[in-house]
């Protein structure tokens, strides 16, 4: 079994992939590592708040619509919608901007979503498992032609950072497919938004969600970090996602 470790720097993170394969030197590893990142990159340059000129800024600053950009831009907003409902609306992409204005921001899920799209160009490699770590969130997939035993089944080993002490590594998933998300204040602060109130989540700790994707796995554990009961009912409700609370 040979491994491979790829690094590159999208939405203002360090983004890494890592393959496992039999043969280490095969050719077309690196092409779909490649296109992996291009279709990073496309989404970072549709859905950046940070970039000026792209179509989710200038939503933002109402030079466009919606249905005047990209497809996945309605896909994001009909995603955010569905979160919306799905998690007793404690998870929204009307967020306030600088000047406490509400404007289309789907940050939230947009990573996720764009690891998943990423990591389907990876799920084709014949032979080979697979994992996307995105600034700690990480989706792990593999070829349905991967032994079911052995080293190259062997689950990708993941850490959730404990947040009171980030030199501590708190709990270690073991995932073959799937993701893991985790939101909280530990690294950046109170950067999240209670929809209910208006008012950014200072509190200490983080949610950690396991589950069969990381769209959904990072759309709740933002929902149920800054949610009340009725986001933890709602969550119950989804037997095949598991919540970490540190």
């Amino acid at each position: 079994m040979g491994k491979q470790v790829f690094v590159e720097h999208h939405m203002g993170m360090p983004m890494s992939i890592h393959v496992r394969c039999a043969d280490p030197d095969r050719s077309d590893v690196p092409r779909a590592v490649r296109a992996a990142y291009a279709e990073l990159a496309r989404l970072d340059e549709i859905f950046s708040t940070w970039k000026p000129q792209s179509p989710v800024s200038r939503i933002r600053r109402g030079e466009l619509t919606v249905a005047e950009c990209d497809p996945l831009v309605a896909q994001a907003e009909a995603i955010g919608r569905q979160a919306y409902a799905a998690t007793a609306g404690a998870f929204t992409t009307s967020l306030p901007d600088d000047e406490g204005v509400l404007r289309f921001d789907p940050t939230g899920l947009v990573k996720g979503w764009a690891v998943e799209r990423a990591g389907a160009e990876l799920g084709g490699l014949p032979g080979v498992s697979w994992c996307i770590n995105a600034g700690g969130d990480v989706l792990a997939g593999r070829h349905l032609h991967v032994p079911p035993e052995g080293e190259d089944a062997a689950p990708w080993r993941i850490g959730i950072e404990d947040p009171h002490d980030r030199s501590r590594i708190a709990h270690v998933v073991p995932i073959v497919v799937g993701g893991v998300a985790t939101s909280g204040t530990a690294a950046r602060g109170a950067h999240l938004v209670d929809p209910a109130t208006g008012e950014r989540v200072g509190r200490p700790g983080s949610t950690s969600v396991i589950g069969p994707d990381l769209l959904w796995s990072d759309i709740w554990a933002t929902a149920l970090f800054v949610g009340d009961e009725r986001t933890r009912a709602a969550f119950a409700a989804h037997a095949a996602y598991q919540a970490i609370d540190l």
